[in-house]
């Protein structure tokens, strides 16, 4: 993705840099997760650009990367770049845009929907937006239709490491961010077993960054870990049925309550990258 086309500033580029590289990371790890499982799946890279005028983006550039394998039913990794102009309906709701509603944002979102209902689904952003503002927002949240104890504490006490190598009060409000945010009050259920979630984090740029950067390296830390801990458990026909069930449930937060979902739409982005988080098959009942 030649970002560089798009003039931007230092802190513009650095950033694009580094959540392409850790797309290309995250990619080649869980390839090799599916060769070790004897799978010949690889990720379908599609690139996308965007040169227009109007509200929304109005130049930018992405990557669409999908997988669909033996052991990753359906895991997406989109990477974007883009500038663009907010309606006034929506720049009402972004800092920074109260006299100028232009916005740059780049970033990474991954969405994985594993085959093995033993094997939890993970969700991991990370994203730097600029108005006359700028800041940092991301989180890590673990999805498991089948819980495990062993699981969700190693997960969260990973995740408290990262924290407090960088702030002591981090993880205990970025946690408790993550229990508010990933709320589906029409079911009174929560999506999934927490995590770390954090938005508008603009105290330093070079602290901020290093922060998101960890929080990237993290997510390679943790979850093949927990796939190969379950990726070759035996599962019965209720195991599936509650993992689709479950997949309902995500398939409501997603198109209902996400921020990542209706910022992509109300600012044109790629329909197929910003849906690429719901599942490939789920059931209501």
């Amino acid at each position: 993705m030649k970002s560089d086309e798009m003039l931007l500033n230092e802190q513009q580029q650095v950033t694009s840099d580094w959540f392409h590289q850790l797309r290309d990371r995250i990619c080649q790890q869980f390839e090799e997760i599916e060769r070790q499982a004897a799978s010949p799946a690889s990720f379908q890279v599609t690139p996308w650009q965007k040169n227009t005028e109007g509200y929304g983006i109005q130049t930018g550039r992405g990557i669409r990367s999908l997988m669909k394998g033996q052991i990753f039913e359906k895991v997406g990794v989109n990477i974007s770049t883009v500038k663009g102009c907010f309606s006034p309906d929506f720049a009402k709701k972004i800092p920074g845009t109260e006299d100028d509603p232009h916005f740059f944002a780049a970033g990474i979102s991954l969405v994985a929907h594993m085959a093995n209902p033993h094997v939890p689904n993970i969700h991991m952003n990370c994203r730097f937006l600029q108005t006359t503002k700028s800041w940092f927002g991301g989180g890590i949240d673990l999805n498991p239709s089948t819980p495990y104890a062993e699981d969700t504490a190693e997960f969260h006490q990973n995740l408290k490491t990262i924290c407090d190598k960088h702030h002591p009060d981090y993880y205990s409000r970025f946690s408790e961010w993550a229990d508010r945010y990933f709320d589906i009050p029409h079911r009174q259920t929560k999506r999934g077993v927490g995590g770390i979630f954090y938005d508008y984090l603009d105290s330093n740029f070079a602290a901020d960054f290093a922060f998101t950067k960890d929080v990237g390296k993290a997510f390679l830390d943790i979850f093949p870990k927990l796939v190969a801990r379950r990726q070759n458990r035996a599962a019965n026909q209720e195991d599936f049925q509650r993992l689709a069930v479950y997949r309902g449930r995500y398939t409501e937060f997603n198109l209902l309550y996400d921020r990542g979902t209706l910022f992509g739409l109300k600012t044109g982005g790629d329909a197929d990258a910003v849906l690429m988080s719901l599942p490939p098959m789920a059931i209501w009942e």
